[in-house]
C-alpha cells in the first residue's frame, strides 16, 4: 500500500459495511470472516417465490443475503442508500453475479433492468443503489443492464413502515417502459436492493411484462424471509 493510502486508513479507517470492523489493507468493502458468514439464501428458496405468487407472472426469484433487523445484511444495505457508497454497491453486484453465474442463470436471461429512483430523489442521493447493483451483476454475468429503459415518472412518498396494500397504492402507476421493442420476447431481469413485501418490485415488473417480456425473474441483494 502506498503511503499516502496508508496515512489516509490511520485518520479515517475502512469499516467493514457488514460488521463495522476495521478493514485490512488487502480488504476492500467486506471483511473475510463476514464474507465466509453473511447469512446467504438458498438459490431458488421457495419462500421468495410465494411472495409473488398470485400477484405477478415471475419465473425466478432469487436474493443474495437473508435481511434480519439490526444485523449486519441491514449495515449493509443502510450504507448502499444512505452512505454514498455506489462502488459498494457495485461490488455487492459483482459478488451475487458470480454466485448467480455459478448456478447458470446467465443462461436465462438477455436483459437486465434496475427498479429507477425518480429523478429528484437519485439526484439528492447522488445515485441510484439498484442500478450500481444492476452493473455488478451485469459484469458477472455478461448480461446488457440498460438503465434507460425502465423511468420513474412519479415522486412517491418512502415505503419504510408501510403496509404492504399501502406500498402498492402509492406505487400505482408510477413506472414506465421507454420502448417496447427492447423488452419484447426477451427473458428480462429486474435488480433492486432488498425485497421485503414486493409491492414496488410487482408494480415495475407489470410493467415489464406488458411491455412483452417472455419471462420475468426477481434479483435482490437482500430478502425478509
Amino acid at each position: 500500500m502506498n503511503p499516502f493510502q496508508l496515512a489516509k486508513d490511520l485518520l479515517f479507517p475502512r469499516l467493514c459495511s457488514a460488521c463495522l470492523s476495521t478493514l485490512e489493507s488487502y480488504e476492500k468493502h467486506i471483511c473475510v470472516r463476514c464474507h465466509l458468514n453473511l447469512p446467504k439464501i438458498n438459490f431458488g428458496e421457495p419462500r421468495l417465490e410465494q411472495k409473488f405468487l398470485g400477484k405477478l407472472l415471475v419465473k425466478n426469484t432469487n436474493s443474495f443475503l437473508q435481511f434480519t433487523k439490526n444485523g449486519p445484511v441491514q449495515n449493509i444495505l443502510h450504507d448502499l442508500k444512505y452512505k454514498n457508497k455506489p462502488d459498494l454497491a457495485e461490488y455487492m453486484g459483482k459478488w451475487f453475479g458470480k454466485e448467480l453465474r455459478a448456478k447458470g442463470f446467465h443462461e436465462e436471461i438477455d436483459l437486465i433492468l434496475a427498479v429507477p429512483l425518480h429523478p429528484i430523489k437519485e439526484k439528492r442521493r447522488g445515485y441510484n443503489q439498484a442500478d450500481e447493483i444492476a452493473k455488478g451483476v451485469s459484469e458477472s454475468l455478461n448480461v446488457p443492464f440498460d438503465k434507460e429503459l425502465i423511468v420513474r415518472n412519479r415522486f412517491t412518498e418512502t415505503q419504510t413502515n408501510k403496509s404492504r396494500y399501502s406500498r402498492f397504492e402509492n406505487m400505482e402507476g408510477v413506472f414506465e417502459i421507454m420502448d417496447h421493442s427492447k423488452t419484447k420476447g426477451k427473458r428480462v431481469a429486474l435488480i433492486d436492493d432488498v425485497l421485503t413485501t414486493g409491492a414496488t418490485l410487482e408494480v415495475a415488473g407489470a410493467e415489464i411484462l406488458k411491455a412483452g417480456c417472455r419471462d420475468l425473474s426477481i434479483l435482490t441483494i437482500a430478502a425478509a424471509l
